[in-house]
């Protein structure tokens, strides 16, 4: 483990060894496969960033099992292995303890940030929905979907982040809906190549477009408009969202703006190419990320010295 890694489990008052092994396996999840969201995370106080880590790997590691195109196992079967992963996990957040390798930290993480267990079971219903709906007919049936594999996140984040307003949770599940409508209009290619269509049917419509049309994989005028309204709605979430970043604690705010202003501008990057989601996957640029990341990063030290870093270690720290 580096000195940077090794001072976040520090500050965090993190010192059990088979604990901070746990931590350090969502860490690499979300390093590995969320590399925007992993960059914002570094804007965090040191102390905090392994409990965003530990909900970051929660997500992924489920993420990846249901997702996995060449696994040998059929979708009841990963749908079982998911229930019975589900309920080891609510169990051992009860009793305090866990020897699964993923959710030793994030048992941690929800009992030292006292994070309401709903909100898991709503993320894992939505990753039971994926083995078993492969379209939605309207917003509001999408919706359901959403909210649990993304709002979600931000509602387990949000204690950790420290808010001085109930405003900020409305804020923060229109900024985690932003996000993942965003991901859905550049991955229309991708979310097709697993037999699912994540943009409302009725909406399509409304523009002359089929799933059929889209499964043809060609892009047509029709589509662009269809793929436009739904940025409208992406921009619409994204300026929602943004008068709660001013209610989280100031340690705070530069990791979520950063990651609002990457996320919600994958939707500016698939008007860039012209809506071709069939044959280009919209990237936000390496450059982009440096420009935003620098000044956010210098202005969350200075926040820092500012106001301090929060109650890092205040909550159930004796559970470290």
């Amino acid at each position: 483990m580096n000195r940077l890694h090794a001072k976040e489990y520090q500050e965090a008052g993190i010192t059990d060894p088979d604990l901070i092994a746990s931590y350090e396996v969502c860490r690499e999840l979300n390093a590995s496969h969320g590399k925007t969201y992993y960059l914002a995370t570094l804007l965090l106080p040191p102390g905090k960033r392994p409990y965003v880590h530990a909900l970051y790997g929660f997500a992924r590691y489920a993420d990846e099992i249901v997702d996995d195109l060449d696994s040998t196992l059929s979708d009841q079967e990963k749908a079982d292995w998911l229930k019975t992963w589900g309920e080891a996990f609510m169990a051992d957040v009860q009793s305090g303890e866990s020897t699964d390798p993923v959710c030793r930290a994030v048992v941690h993480t929800v009992r030292r940030w006292d994070i309401p267990l709903d909100l898991f079971d709503a993320f894992l219903h939505s990753m039971t929905m994926d083995l078993t709906v492969t379209e939605y007919k309207t917003f509001d049936d999408l919706y359901e979907y959403v909210y649990g594999s993304a709002a979600v996140i931000g509602l387990q984040m949000l204690p950790i982040l420290e808010p001085t307003d109930p405003k900020a949770f409305e804020c923060a599940k229109d900024l985690g809906v932003a996000f993942q409508l965003a991901n859905f209009i550049r991955d229309v290619n991708e979310d097709l190549d697993r037999g699912r269509v994540y943009l409302p049917l009725d909406e399509l419509e409304r523009f002359g477009v089929t799933r059929a049309d889209l499964e043809k994989r060609e892009l047509t005028e029709n589509i662009k408009a269809a793929l436009r309204h739904q940025i409208d709605r992406v921009r619409r979430l994204d300026e929602q969202s943004r008068a709660g970043i001013d209610m989280l604690h100031p340690s705070s705010r530069d990791c979520i703006n950063a990651a609002r202003i990457l996320y919600c501008g994958i939707a500016n990057k698939v008007e860039e190419i012209d809506f071709e989601v069939f044959k280009k996957r919209a990237r936000v640029s390496p450059r982009t990320k440096f420009w935003v990341a620098f000044p956010a990063w210098r202005h969350a030290r200075k926040a820092r010295r500012t106001f301090g870093s929060g109650h890092v270690q205040g909550l159930n720290s004796t559970l470290s």
